[in-house]
């Protein structure tokens, strides 16, 4: 089921339909046609569980497509945001290059971004287009920050007697990019069983404030990043699928709610709190939020 209600600017809900049909209020939060975008965008028609919904939680997928949920427009943006780049990429794909096809076996079902000769003189190369944040991109990188001596010490206040430090950047860190791995991974199987060899794999990612000061202060430096993408395990890989289209399966015939997401799917509650669209019919994260941020340890709740 797709979303159903639209967020108001005041906290107040409408139905899409209606916000569409005519504003309640004296002027629109946005462009009519950007909220028909947005609308659009919501509603998916797609019956079997794509690679992107089984790499979230169970739970998150199956209140997806179960219950009425609303969500606030301006949260949507930044998918649209993503949507055109991968129109402009499929619009200028000359030559042997594929793009944006959809590919199913007898678990799931994904939508490449980009294969062929997209990066080199090379065939058989994958490519996956993101537009996400320097923080995401940060950890992607394995960017980190650590102290490193000046070589003088405080010689007055609290600190007095204390070495001064300098912050310094390191890029040797681990790459939080397993979710974009296991993504692109499985289009790699996709295609495979289609008779297309991939021999290589690439992100393309976008930093969409690459231009604030807050990217500079996380080590971003470019407003792209190609990030190559290593190749995960055949059998892992139909296993793990295999496993959570399973668990949703059951979920959806029983209508029964699955348990909770894993800490590394909530983000350590984070998408719980702020990001998740279900959050409002998902009994833990609606507890999570009456008790407070402040009474839950981050990666330790559950």
């Amino acid at each position: 089921m797709p979303a159903t209600k639209f967020i108001c600017p005041d906290g107040k809900r409408i139905r899409i339909a209606e916000c569409l049909k005519g504003c309640p209020n004296e002027q629109r939060c946005m462009f009519l046609p950007t909220l028909r975008a947005v609308g659009n965008s919501l509603d998916r028609k797609i019956s079997e569980p794509t690679v992107t919904e089984l790499i979230a939680g169970v739970r998150e997928t199956y209140l997806k497509k179960t219950s009425s949920y609303a969500v606030d427009p301006t949260s949507v943006l930044y998918a649209l945001q993503g949507q055109a780049i991968h129109t402009i990429n499929e619009r200028n794909t000359q030559g042997n290059i594929l793009s944006e096809e959809r590919l199913k076996d007898e678990v799931t079902s994904g939508q490449f971004d980009l294969y062929g000769k997209i990066l080199d003189e090379e065939e058989g190369v994958l490519g996956d287009l993101k537009v996400t944040s320097s923080y995401k991109l940060m950890k992607a990188l394995g960017i980190y920050k650590v102290d490193v001596p000046t070589g003088e010490v405080y010689k007055s206040g609290t600190k007095k007697g204390q070495v001064k430090t300098r912050k310094e950047f390191r890029y040797d860190g681990v790459c939080d990019l397993l979710d974009w791995a296991i993504q692109l991974n499985y289009y790699r199987i996709l295609l495979e069983e289609q008779g297309f060899k991939v021999k290589r794999m690439y992100i393309q990612a976008l930093c969409r404030d690459f231009n604030l000061r807050i990217a500079t202060e996380r080590g971003i430096t470019q407003a792209v990043y190609i990030i190559p993408i290593n190749k995960i395990s055949d059998y892992w890989l139909k296993r793990y699928f295999t496993h959570k289209a399973k668990l949703l399966r059951e979920a959806l015939e029983t209508k029964t709610l699955p348990p909770i997401c894993s800490v590394r799917e909530r983000w350590n509650d984070r998408k719980c709190l702020d990001y998740c669209a279900a959050r409002e019919n998902c009994p833990y994260a609606q507890n999570l939020e009456t008790k407070g941020v402040n009474d839950y340890e981050f990666g330790k709740t559950a």
